[in-house]
């Protein structure tokens, strides 16, 4: 199915009274990209070239072809998989650096408005277990969440239908009544494809990047932009 490209500022808001489960994504969406981007492009090929006694770009001629192989696949967040590529413990690394992890822009007052609503709350991640234990004991996500699911306990990550069938039988959702909002577009065609009918990305995943200025899906600047018809909840 053919989608269509939104340039408009923002999405028009969200009926709330329509959605009974909010699907959230992590990294890019409740959290600055701008961690992940600086840690795989920067830290990660620095780290691995003063390993082997290289130059910078040797260690990124040798690291981007398998990223680009194994995009949209397990392997591509899997933790365990990098650190055999790079011969060094990834997740040590990420843990060292974890004080650069930040909340986007009113994610956190939006997480708090989802709380008080009728609205079941749920993370769904690509990210590794350890990335996913790293960021939650640095950012304070859990309680405002209902439930948290990694894609490595599903053996598939949310690009594929595995996903979102293993899901469905782990916490049962009405896709039609579901929200999902993600960065990755290819994801949301991913939940598309399985039938959840309201889909939102952002337009600056990562603070460091410009804003994206057409979205194959509506998209928000910022969470405050969905606001409206959610309880009001002092900060």
């Amino acid at each position: 199915m053919a989608l269509n490209v939104h340039t408009d500022k923002s999405v028009l808001g969200v009926d709330w009274a329509k959605i009974e489960t909010v699907l959230l994504d992590m990294d890019g969406t409740l959290l600055d990209l701008r961690f992940d981007t600086e840690f795989w492009t920067e830290i990660v090929p620095t780290t691995y070239a003063q390993k082997e006694g290289i130059g910078l770009e040797a260690a990124r001629a040798y690291l981007n072809p398998i990223h680009a192989r194994e995009t949209g696949h397990l392997n591509w967040y899997c933790l365990d998989f990098w650190s055999e590529v790079v011969g060094f413990d990834i997740a040590q690394l990420k843990q060292a650096h974890a004080a650069k992890i930040s909340w986007r822009p009113e994610a956190e007052n939006f997480l708090r408005k989802l709380r008080a609503s009728h609205c079941e709350v749920i993370l769904i991640t690509n990210a590794h277990p350890d990335t996913l234990r790293i960021k939650l004991q640095q950012i304070q996500l859990e309680p405002w969440l209902d439930k948290i699911f990694t894609s490595h306990s599903f053996s598939a990550p949310k690009e594929y239908q595995t996903f979102w069938q293993k899901l469905q039988a782990a916490s049962a959702f009405e896709p039609q009544r579901t929200l999902f909002i993600d960065d990755s577009e290819s994801v949301l065609a991913s939940a598309e494809h399985y039938g959840v009918a309201h889909l939102i990305t952002l337009r600056q995943p990562d603070s460091s990047q410009s804003k994206r200025t057409q979205t194959q899906y509506p998209a928000v600047l910022h969470f405050d932009e969905l606001f409206e018809g959610l309880p009001n909840c002092d900060k």
